[in-house]
């Protein structure tokens, strides 16, 4: 939240730093700022990884190498839990890393003509189709031939592999024979289903403007039934619909105002939406703040969301708000900065003057490289945050790690799995693991305590990842923009 002395800096002397970080393997130029409402955006479930469960995993084969394929659990921040399938291929999960439930066209899928596809599946297998006898029947298993929940997620994976990254992962098949039968069956068979809505979206995150004016508005998304409406206001401020009336609840579609008084000193307030609903499967669900392995969602229990909407108003000049939205398109952020005020912001951005006019709006375009961390800090120059937003790029699906190579320089051949009886799962020595780092933070390589488990996604060769990682920090240098307020009048 932002407070009115720091509105009032910010109209008289404000600086907008906006700063990249590049990441590379395990170096970074900084240091990620610390999860909060503003870096993970105005729309969206969050939840932290748990992991792979080992429950509800198989093992599947693609090219040479073994993986071990499934379901992951996320624990919802305000309560419940999900269950979650990958569609990010090659990318290590981060230890207990934090998600956000976002849009298809703000994630890996954004360019994925098979996204329709992919959402087909989780809605015609498992656990969505939680009978796997009459699962089997519908896939033409014989009477001997048996999915379990481990086999049926392992099959659901493979299919989704080969949709989410068909260069790489064209050849997933698991080693159980039924499950096996059941991934081409999904993936011959599949269908388009359109991408399913968000579970709780506020649009925009925060507004401004003068006292004595209904500031707004803000549009609520959700698919929950309700969203109850909770107030943080004084000084005589409501939260209104468009007629004036106070509110305590909305639904899809609902436009939301702060109802300022004439009277009212410069100040702020907010309010909070919350909601308990089963999220949508077919939701992806992507890093906040590190390089994670982007999940969609398959099953979850109810679950609670909540999101806060901001209001700022002085009695006079400029009022600049700020939000940002990836775009994988473009391949980077696009930082919205508007202005609610009576007087122009004027400030200056990559050695370009920009003029935004009373009620105007303008995005500015941060290009970033796919995978690579951002940070945009926006402060006035008494140093005190006005907005705070950092994540991670991931617009594209990674390619697995380059196979290791033994001491003569060859590339290592795995042994080719053993002879095999239908729903029966044959073992192999070296299985690589569907979840890639199952202890590590995606910047740094992570042993398991197995000395021959290889990990998807990462990487023993730890001359490579230096490699990388000093390129990338070359490419990158120490990207610094400045948007600095020269003020509406010269007195600003």
């Amino acid at each position: 939240m932002i407070s009115a002395r720091k509105r009032v800096i910010s109209r008289l002397a404000a600086t907008v730093v906006a700063s990249l970080m590049f990441v590379g393997g395990g170096i970074t130029t900084a240091g990620s700022a610390a999860a909060d409402e503003t870096a993970v955006g105005s729309g969206g479930t969050t939840a932290q990884l748990v992991g792979l469960d080992k429950d509800l995993s198989a093992t599947v084969k693609v090219g040479k190498e073994y993986y071990s394929a499934g379901l992951f659990t996320m624990n919802v921040d305000g309560g419940g839990t999900i269950k979650t399938y990958c569609i990010d291929f090659g990318t290590p999960t981060a230890k207990e890393a934090r998600y956000q439930e976002t849009a298809w066209n703000s994630s890996v899928l954004a360019s994925n003509p098979n996204a329709g596809k992919i959402h087909w599946i989780l809605q015609n297998s498992y656990p969505q189709v939680d009978d796997l006898n009459a699962l089997g029947r519908t896939i033409g298993l014989k009477d001997r031939e048996k999915l379990t929940p481990a086999t049926a997620a392992a099959g659901t994976q493979a299919a989704i592999w080969r949709f989410s990254d068909p260069k790489h992962a064209a050849s997933a098949n698991p080693l159980n024979g039924a499950a096996k039968k059941l991934t081409k069956y999904l993936y011959e068979n599949a269908g388009d289903i359109a991408e399913p809505e968000i579970s709780l979206e506020l649009t925009p995150p925060e507004v401004a403007g003068k006292p004595g004016q209904k500031l707004g508005p803000i549009g609520v998304k959700t698919s929950a039934g309700t969203v109850s409406i909770a107030p943080n206001t004084s000084a005589g401020v409501t939260v209104t619909d468009a007629s004036g009336a106070p509110v305590t609840e909305a639904v899809d579609g609902s436009e939301l105002y702060f109802d300022v008084p004439a009277d009212a000193a410069d100040g702020t307030a907010s309010f909070t939406a919350s909601a308990t609903l089963a999220a949508e499967v077919g939701r992806v669900f992507k890093g906040i703040d590190k390089k994670t392995q982007t999940m969609i969602l398959a099953g979850a229990s109810e679950v609670s969301t909540s999101k806060t909407a901001t209001a700022n108003w002085a009695s006079d000049g400029p009022a600049p708000t700020f939000s940002h939205q990836i775009d994988c398109v473009a391949g980077g952020v696009n930082l919205t900065v508007g202005n609610d005020g009576d007087q122009p912001f004027e400030f200056d951005f990559q050695g370009e003057t920009h003029t935004i006019p009373a009620g105007g709006t303008k995005d500015i375009f941060v290009p970033v490289e796919n995978k690579q961390e951002y940070h945009i800090s926006i402060t006035d120059e008494a140093g005190e945050s006005l907005a705070d937003f950092h994540g991670v790029l991931d617009c594209e699906v990674s390619p697995p790690a380059e196979p290791e190579e033994n001491e003569e320089g060859q590339e290592t051949e795995e042994p080719a799995p053993g002879t095999e009886e239908p729903g029966d799962e044959t073992e192999t020595p070296d299985e690589t693991e569907n979840e890639p780092n199952p202890q590590g933070s995606g910047d740094e390589e992570v042993k398991d305590e197995s000395p021959n488990l290889a990990e998807t996604g990462s990487s023993s060769n730890v001359g490579m990842i230096a490699g990388i990682a000093i390129a990338l920090l070359v490419a990158g240098g120490a990207a610094m923009f400045f948007i600095r307020k020269r003020g509406a009048s010269s007195s600003s």
